[in-house]
């Protein structure tokens, strides 16, 4: 099928290669402009623009979708059917409707819950025992098209943001593969309204949010540190400086608020309710260390105490 493929991170980019390994026509890759990125603040390409050239397709990079000389250049093209993946512009209806099938959607997450920004963040956040992807049509109302299909992942006490982000990813990627087969051979998705009394929305995340508190429970703060890995980091203060906390699971016991107990195979902490035992760190200009050569490099001590950040 002729394909315009609209997406700009790493987590669209096993949804693009997965289409063009499928043997689908990728009339235009559309990715957000080339932007400053890194410590250099080189101007640098999407993840999504970068696999595309590789593959010598056809990029476009608009600003914006509401120009009408870009949405007249998208529907000349005549597509069959645009998909979406974390493009991150706003798609005005007529480029919505300009393909044969209309638009669909890959969102991380088991819609209708966390319409929005962040939803893997928000579902690692509030402690949700599952979260997956969901193929859907584009409409014009923030993430609340009808569903197509939807899969399953669980979330462990050791996941991360970012390991759920590549297991979401992938999955999302032979999801859309699979629609867009039966699209082929069909001329049809057959798609399920959402329920909209169960809509919750996953709003963008506050650098603020980073901030630990340890008056809160250690399962809270596992979550925050799992959540915010591997973005913006959840911070503390050691010993008057800032320390951000990359991996923690939360353990039974009780202890002083902040208060590390031990430092043997990995630093306990007492927060609020129950032990957070943190196995990743990272100083200030320092490298992410595991928790043992931290507590020899930083010469860590039971009986210290992280305290809640001063920002």
């Amino acid at each position: 099928m002729k394909i315009i493929f609209a997406g700009t991170p790493e987590f669209a980019v096993p949804a693009l290669a997965a289409l063009i390994a499928a043997g689908h026509e990728i009339v235009m890759v559309l990715t957000q402009p080339d932007r400053p990125a890194g410590r250099g603040m080189k101007i640098k390409a999407s993840p999504v623009k970068t696999l595309a050239m590789q593959h010598q397709l056809n990029v476009f990079q608009p600003v914006s979708l509401k120009d009408l000389t870009v949405q007249a250049r998208i529907a000349e093209l005549d597509a069959d059917v645009m998909i979406v993946a974390a493009y991150g512009l706003i798609i005005p209806t007529a480029t919505l409707s300009a393909s044969r099938y209309g638009c669909y959607n890959i969102h991380a997450s088991l819609l209708p819950r966390w319409r929005g920004a962040a939803p893997i963040h928000r579902a690692l956040l509030a402690g949700d025992a599952k979260t997956g992807v969901t193929i859907m049509e584009v409409v014009p109302a923030l993430d609340a098209g009808a569903m197509v299909s939807q899969s399953v992942v669980p979330i462990t006490e050791v996941d991360t943001t970012q390991s759920l982000h590549d297991a979401l990813s992938a999955m999302g990627a032979e999801l859309m593969v699979a629609a867009m087969t039966t699209l082929e051979k069909t001329g049809l998705l057959v798609a399920t309204p959402q329920n909209e009394a169960l809509v919750t929305y996953a709003h963008k995340l506050e650098k603020s949010e980073a901030a630990i508190n340890w008056q809160k429970t250690a399962v809270d703060i596992s979550r925050q540190v799992r959540g915010f890995n591997p973005f913006p980091i959840a911070q503390t203060m050691l010993k008057g400086d800032v320390c951000r906390i990359w991996m923690a699971t939360a353990r039974l016991g009780n202890a002083g608020i902040g208060e590390i107990v031990s430092v043997q195979d990995g630093i306990t902490v007492g927060c609020g309710e129950g032990l957070l035992h943190i196995t990743e760190l990272q100083a200030p200009g320092g490298k992410r260390l595991h928790s043992q050569a931290f507590v020899q490099g930083h010469n860590l001590q039971a009986g210290d105490f992280f305290t809640s950040s001063s920002h």
